[in-house]
């Protein structure tokens, strides 16, 4: 079993990934494998709503290739659940993970779908229920099972040594990376005793226009 931790931040080396870090640990501990997706400095540009991901890319963004978004999409489609870890800029998750999630979610929903996922965010100060609220917005809209921790999933600091004595932001980690594993684990057991997910019915549209 893998989980594909995300790091949104620019800074390979900052806030968010210390919080990353330390779930990381923890899903070592319980024999889970991790693998990265670092954002770095991509420039990354929103989703335009051409659907050439499902008419010719065979839902990979026709874009994609150019700012890695393809690539989160091969990654994902070899691991088994995710962490999604955010900066807080102005109140709100990071320009750039937003691009990413919102193209990658788009062109490949079923990559992701049933499989556990969490949500982590890093601020200085403020901002980071908002943020963790926006980025929660993708697992539960597509049948993922949300992963939890003790308290909202977020660490502060200005500088990933102060993040690292913010001491109850790394305990919510932590807790996080043994709630993954425990799901995990959970969902390995129920499918060794021919439980499968739950089956979709045909998808209904409504617009709400009179």
């Amino acid at each position: 079993m893998k989980v594909l931790l995300v790091n949104g931040s620019t800074r390979k080396k900052g806030c968010t990934a210390t919080a990353l870090q330390e779930i990381e640990i923890q899903l070592h501990a319980e024999g889970i494998e991790t693998e990265w997706f670092q954002i770095g400095n991509r420039v990354l540009r929103g989703c335009t709503g051409c659907e050439m991901c499902h008419k010719k890319r065979e839902n990979l963004c026709v874009y994609g290739d150019d700012d890695g978004v393809n690539e989160l999409i091969r990654k994902a489609a070899e691991c088994d659940g995710y962490v999604f870890g955010t900066p807080v800029h102005y109140a709100a998750a990071c320009g750039s993970i937003t691009s990413l999630l919102d193209r990658a979610f788009y062109a490949s929903s079923k990559t992701f779908a049933f499989k556990p996922a969490a949500c982590i965010a890093s601020c200085r100060r403020a901002g980071s229920t908002a943020a963790l609220e926006q980025l929660m917005k993708y697992p539960a809209i597509n049948n993922m099972p949300v992963v939890s921790s003790q308290y909202w999933n977020m660490v502060h600091g200005n500088t990933p040594e102060e993040v690292r004595q913010d001491m109850e932001g790394m305990q919510i980690m932590r807790t996080l990376g043994r709630n993954m594993a425990w799901m995990l684990k959970l969902i390995e057991l129920g499918k060794e005793n021919g439980l499968e997910h739950p089956q979709l019915e045909k998808r209904q549209w409504t617009n709400f226009i009179r």
